[in-house]
């Protein structure tokens, strides 16, 4: 930590010297350049350079020692297990955002100007507070299958209502594909919150005067929602479902702790994980890698658009 604390004041003193060195009209510009210079660098070291050095990874077998062109891409999209985690990731993110979005947004109008609001919006933001290793740990025991001999007792929430209600304890986390949409059910959990508080705050922005006027001229509650309240809260809900959508691609804490991508559970950013480090096979690791960047990027660019067409509004 110390030797970090110096390499920053050092940094930091050469910034500052460098441009103390620079005078007249062009100076500012300098002065710019020379407090950009470590980002860039930094940003050079850290993500361009790995990421070129992944795409052409990609382009070798397992060992990293011979060319196979177009190979790994070619397995990821015809391995019977690669098509499985495939499927997978488009369930996660054809349900996760919309659901988890939908969810927020009712939760904020139904709670709106309440006299519990604070209360009730702490209930739904707490999960945000765990971690997902932390939130898959809690929903295993919530999913928890004990043998039904005797009188074992279940100690997984689901199943002890399921036993309840006269039914038969079932291995939840086994059955695939109602596994991973058990999975996707953490995911919703944790980021109804992050939807909720980001709506709320959009939908509290909303003018009063427009409210008004759509009250006094006798729209019902429906149309409130979607002539009033959809269309002024719409940047909002774009950015919301943009960003649980990157996070929905990138899920990884969730899969590894709850089923470790077996029973097949597994999706691209797992997968990646597994092919790398656990299989040692560099080559699928590295195009996996390459194909949840080349999913990530259009979300990026869809939201970049939109915040630009709602600033030029």
């Amino acid at each position: 930590m110390l030797a970090a604390i110096l390499l920053f004041a050092a940094v930091v003193g050469v910034i500052l010297f460098v441009a103390t060195l620079f005078r007249g009209r062009r100076a500012d510009r300098w002065v710019a350049y020379a407090y950009l210079a470590p980002t860039l660098v930094m940003l050079l070291v850290g993500l361009v350079y790995p990421g070129l050095r992944t795409i052409y990874q990609s382009f070798f077998n397992a060992a990293g020692n011979a060319f196979i062109g177009l190979d790994n891409y070619q397995t990821i999209f015809t391995d019977p297990d690669q098509l499985t985690v495939l499927r997978n990731t488009v369930f996660w993110v054809l349900v996760t955002p919309f659901v988890a979005t939908a969810v927020g947004l009712l939760y904020a109008i139904l709670v709106d100007k309440s006299k519990f609001e604070s209360a009730a919006k702490a209930l739904v933001f707490l999960p945000m507070a765990i971690s997902f290793v932390g939130a898959s740990i809690i929903w295993k025991f919530v999913y928890e299958y004990r043998p039904d001999q005797g009188n074992v007792k279940q100690i997984g929430l689901l199943n002890q209502i399921l036993v309840w209600l006269g039914g038969k304890p079932q291995q939840w986390l086994v059955d695939s594909p109602l596994n991973t949409f058990l999975l996707i059910v953490i995911m919703i959990w944790i980021q109804a919150g992050f939807a909720m508080t980001v709506l709320s705050a959009a939908i509290k922005a909303i003018p009063d005067d427009i409210v008004e006027a759509a009250r006094l001229d006798g729209v019902t509650a429906w149309g409130m929602f979607r002539f009033v309240t959809l269309p002024a809260i719409r940047p909002a809900v774009v950015v919301v479902l943009t960003t649980i959508g990157i996070g929905t691609l990138k899920v990884f804490d969730i899969v590894r702790t709850a089923t470790g991508g077996q029973f097949d559970t597994s999706v691209v950013a797992n997968e990646f994980y597994s092919q790398s480090f656990r299989s040692d096979n560099q080559g699928l690791g590295a195009a996996l890698a390459v194909l949840l960047f080349l999913l990530v990027i259009p979300i990026v660019v869809y939201n970049i658009r939109q915040l630009r067409r709602s600033e030029a509004l």
